[in-house]
């Protein structure tokens, strides 16, 4: 508890004399006010502050809701890239073709992504503007590692403040992104696999899986992966674990 001291002095009504004394008073107040404790449901409003336990509640809600999203799959070998990825209808009115979920980032790059279509659909824009801009300046493709990198600081600008932005406020977010991307490609260091989390960590992958069933085919990528396989091994390779992990029958679209 915080204590609060108020001191106060009483005079007398008169000049003194030489030799007279008064009584002189100090009395005093105690004001006791309570410490303020901030419960999880506190720090799960502020997206900026972390718990005691050195948790940020918000980036870990947007990681559950990428393994709500379908799965998507890319694999690495020595030939190119490989990525795979699940088209969930919710109804059999949806036509399958409006349903991007591989996109192409430019001619050498392709993006797969799993949680909310409209967040993942910011980020694979940002990614293509980073790559025309990155042509347009040096006249080559855009390294694949700086195509995550650009996208991981656009899903870091959740709960900045606005005198912080060197930017103006058309990118500014109120939350963390609810959407991972998979990016493969074949830039000057050979074919690469990044992943883009919703915390703004990338990471480089040789075979690495995205959304509901990223558990389950993360673990067959572990155990059938081997940095040997063949473009057509690759591609036998994603499919077999897309089947394992899927509720529904794989057709092609």
């Amino acid at each position: 508890f915080a204590s609060l001291f108020s001191l106060f002095a009483v005079f007398p009504p008169s000049p003194l004399r030489f030799g007279q004394s008064f009584p002189l008073f100090f009395p005093f107040h105690l004001f006791n006010t309570p410490t303020m404790f901030l419960t999880k449901s506190d720090y799960d409003r502020g997206i900026n502050q972390f718990s005691p336990e050195g948790r940020l509640y918000q980036v870990e809600y947007a990681i559950e809701a990428v393994k709500l999203g379908t799965t998507a799959v890319a694999v690495a070998v020595k030939d190119g890239i490989i990525i795979g990825a699940e088209k969930r209808l919710a109804s059999r009115l949806i036509v399958p073709e409006s349903l991007e979920k591989i996109s192409k980032i430019d001619s050498h790059c392709l993006a797969s992504s799993s949680g909310l279509t409209a967040d993942a659909r910011k980020m694979v824009k940002k990614a293509r503007l980073e790559a025309q801009s990155f042509t347009f300046s040096y006249a080559e493709p855009c390294p694949i590692s700086s195509l995550a990198k650009a996208t991981c600081d656009l899903a870091l600008k959740f709960g900045e403040d606005r005198d912080e932005r060197e930017e103006d406020d058309k990118d500014r977010m109120s939350r963390p992104f609810g959407a991972a991307l998979l990016f493969g490609g074949i830039d000057d260091q050979g074919p690469a696999v990044y992943c883009c989390d919703p915390s703004g960590t990338y990471t480089k992958w040789a075979a690495k899986a995205i959304g509901a069933g990223s558990e389950g085919a993360q673990n067959a990528l572990e155990e059938q992966y081997n940095e040997d396989l063949s473009l057509e091994e690759g591609v036998q390779l994603v499919l077999k674990v897309l089947r394992q992990v899927m509720e529904e029958k794989i057709e092609p679209r």
